[in-house]
């Protein structure tokens, strides 16, 4: 669902109606300093630091980005570094306590269960967030928009107490040449590493090839899979073939993408279906055909608890009141280079004209690709970033055409963009899926909001006869 969307209050919210609740690990970190220089309103940010149990972390994220009465609203929020392959001190620091946070103040005082969703095209910030997740308790990782083959050994070795790596993809390395992310948790610890749980693994996947190959060549054991189609929100797994576009210029989608739920129960593993399936019949037909439960997305994406703005939410609830509501899969605006699912809305980059005003900048640098430099090392571009500063990194302008920023739109959603020198400040990019037209169905008349709970009664109430007591539904 983006940055923030699934944040600790809705994924607390699902977990305590029974449910999973998984919390957005994607930028976790720039949103945890936004929200500790808007002044923390609250204290959640600092409550949380209170119990990270690794001594003198808390204090010194607080000193760098604490900010008592919050900054003035027309003043920039302070950048933390970028990630890179050999990340400072601080920067390790902090993605492991924005992550801490995030789960910790999701599980808090409660018995439910909490997951953490992250990106597996985000490599850089994998392994410290990891951590600061397992460090908080966390009960499952999901990952996905990518290959995460090597996640599972991963877990084996921070539940050890040993150090792990990960491999990070670099265009342009050698046969043979390998680039590789280092992570010693007990030295980040200060020597005095606390127990942690090993989470349940579950890949986000398109198609059964791919989770069979994830099920046997995986470096640890995968717990199951959330089986995504090509209507789920944000980011999906690009068309099997040569790509083709309709019309309108959105992928086409055919029958080779739909997954063969045969092969995957044949791996004997659980497994979730996702996109546009948060209706009774949806989640009726989901059991039928052998998975434990659904994956939700846009329902939560726009209720009360969710972590977008409310000014977003009420508009978005608006337009699918009167039909107006639409997503267009964007097949270029993701630097990544997988389809993306845009929400289309009046002062939202979705807009050509935004979109082509906005100057481009690169300063998250979440997104950015790993690339081998002409002396063998390690460099980082953005299709996204500024034109030339992407072809003087080897990228072709071809590649750059109708690429969009989304660190800063995403942020942006969340009530935290970023001002720019000139006052202005960085507009949203709101990631939905197809679902997004029927919303009004959680709506009472003439409300332009509806709850997480809503979502939860609508679900589950006609299926009672049909659910076990595995976990049947999940935000995310």
């Amino acid at each position: 669902m983006g940055v923030g969307v699934s944040d600790w209050r809705l994924a607390r919210t699902v977990s305590q109606l029974g449910q999973l609740g998984v919390v957005s690990g994607a930028l976790l970190a720039i949103l945890f300093t936004r929200r500790l220089q808007a002044g923390d309103p609250g204290g959640a940010m600092r409550h949380a630091l209170d119990h990270l149990p690794v001594a003198g972390v808390a204090e010194r994220v607080i000193d760098r980005y604490f900010v008592p009465g919050g900054k003035a609203p027309g003043a920039p929020f302070q950048l933390s570094a970028l990630p890179s392959l050999r990340p400072g001190p601080a920067l390790v620091e902090l993605i492991v306590a924005a992550n801490f946070a995030e789960v910790f103040l999701a599980k808090e005082n409660h018995r439910g269960l909490v997951g953490i969703n992250l990106l597996e095209k985000v490599q850089l910030a994998t392994l410290p967030s990891l951590l600061g997740a397992m460090l908080a308790d966390v009960d499952y990782v999901l990952m996905g928009a990518g290959i995460p083959r090597t996640i599972p050994g991963v877990l084996d070795h921070f539940a050890a107490g040993a150090p792990a790596e990960l491999r990070i993809d670099a265009d342009g390395a050698l046969p043979g040449e390998e680039f590789v992310s280092t992570l010693d948790p007990r030295a980040f610890c200060g020597g005095q590493m606390p127990v942690l749980k090993r989470p349940q693994f579950l890949a986000i996947v398109g198609s059964a090839t791919l989770a069979i190959t994830l099920a046997r060549k995986s470096t640890g054991q995968v717990n199951g899979f959330v089986i995504e189609g090509d209507v789920a929100g944000g980011h999906n797994a690009p068309p099997r073939g040569q790509l083709q576009l309709t019309a309108a210029g959105e992928p086409v989608y055919g029958p080779r993408d739909a997954p063969d739920l045969g092969k995957f129960r044949s791996l004997g593993l659980p497994f979730w279906l996702a996109g546009s399936y948060a209706r009774p019949a949806k989640l009726a037909e989901a059991i039928r055909e052998g998975a434990v439960g659904i994956q939700v997305g846009t329902a939560f994406a726009f209720c009360d608890e969710s972590g977008i703005a409310p000014d977003l939410k009420r508009r978005v609830c608006q337009l699918a009141s009167t039909g107006n509501a639409s997503v267009f899969t964007d097949p270029l605006a993701s630097p990544t280079g997988f389809p993306f699912k845009v929400l289309q809305m009046d002062g939202t980059l979705s807009e050509a004209d935004r979109y082509a005003s906005r100057t481009r900048v690169c300063d998250l640098g979440y997104l950015r690709q790993s690339y081998r430099k002409a002396d063998g090392t390690i460099g980082q571009r953005c299709a996204a970033e500024p034109v030339d500063d992407y072809l003087s990194k080897g990228g072709s302008v071809e590649e750059t055409a109708g690429r969009k920023c989304l660190c800063n739109g995403l942020m942006a959603n969340t009530g935290f963009a970023q001002v720019r020198p000139d006052g202005t400040q960085e507009m949203p990019l709101l990631p939905a899926g197809n679902e997004v037209a029927q919303l009004a169905r959680f709506l009472l008349p003439g409300a332009d909001s509806y709850t997480a709970a809503t979502v939860v009664s609508y679900l589950l109430k006609p299926c009672e006869p049909l659910l076990t007591p595995a976990v049947p539904a999940m935000a995310t």
